[in-house]
């Protein structure tokens, strides 16, 4: 039952054309070594799924994806992802921009393998008349139109928590874990990168064990690697990384671009990004963000 893998063993099972989630929330807990790991691939044309924030605006500058299904695709503090937004401008990317609860909806009908849900979110907005993909259809029980928002299928998913043992039992133990265990349900396979990887001894505590929000059935492989969401934060760890961040949106006003970027930071290995940001000690000293 061992399901420890490494970031490139995790992209090998990936291929051209699939349909990809993405854990997290904007600049919050974020899989992005994976994300890296992906870029220094030949992977394309991705359908990505995501409430999204510098994994979605950096798959979409590299020409790894084909379309992206979103909420938001946003850095926080700065609103607007701005490799995405160049994206998104330049129509070079296919988009289905729904609700964010719409989104989570669209999940669970996928995790129960259920064609869509019904809700009433997206009537009389341009969520509908700019999909037409999604279908606006008549209730047998009363005299209401509803939304049925159909299943996003996924191929994969990929996720970042704090801790997981080689069983593929993971633990977020920040104060929101998103939708991260919809994204777990609704993929074929599901990939989970940690910062720490423990003994399974220790989730035998009620209280890690509380902090489990899928079954571990649902996890695919586990990866460890310590600071794997950076720039983005891993709370209670490490938060996101301004700086780098102001830097990495300066990039996108640049005249090198995202190439500018990648050559300054990406590297040919996760140690050697984490090297080119000041290394893991630099990663854990983040401060977390106060709201």
């Amino acid at each position: 039952m061992n399901k420890q893998m490494t970031a490139t063993e995790v992209v090998a099972q990936l291929e051209d054309g699939m349909t990809v989630g993405i854990g997290g929330w904007g600049p919050r807990r974020k899989p992005m070594a994976l994300v890296r790991e992906i870029l220094r691939s030949s992977l394309k044309d991705l359908t990505i799924v995501a409430y999204g924030g510098a994994d979605v605006g950096m798959l979409c500058a590299a020409g790894k994806v084909k379309k992206v299904v979103f909420a938001f695709v946003s850095l926080d503090f700065i609103p607007l992802e701005p490799y995405f937004r160049q994206a998104r401008q330049s129509g070079s990317i296919e988009v289905m921009e729904i609700d964010e609860g719409m989104m989570l909806l669209g999940l669970r009908a996928a995790s129960w393998g259920i064609p869509f849900i019904p809700t009433e979110v997206g009537l009389g907005t341009d969520v509908i008349t700019q999909n037409p993909g999604i279908k606006v259809i008549d209730s047998p029980y009363d005299e209401k139109e509803w939304v049925a928002m159909p299943a996003l299928k996924l191929d994969a998913s990929l996720i970042h928590a704090d801790k997981a043992d080689a069983r593929g039992v993971c633990q977020i133990a920040g104060p929101d874990h998103y939708m991260d265990d919809w994204f777990a349900r609704a993929a074929v396979k599901t990939f989970v990168s940690c910062d720490e990887l423990v003994e399974s001894e220790y989730f035998h505590d009620p209280a890690q064990a509380r902090m489990v929000h899928w079954e571990r059935s649902m996890t695919s492989g586990v990866v460890p690697i310590a600071g794997g969401a950076h720039p983005t934060s891993c709370s209670p760890l490490y938060g996101f990384d301004v700086a780098h961040f102001k830097a990495y949106a300066a990039s996108a006003k640049g005249e090198g671009g995202f190439k500018d970027y990648v050559q300054k930071y990406l590297g040919a290995s996760e140690q050697e990004y984490q090297n080119n940001v000041g290394g893991l000690d630099a990663i854990c000293a983040i401060e977390l963000p106060t709201y």
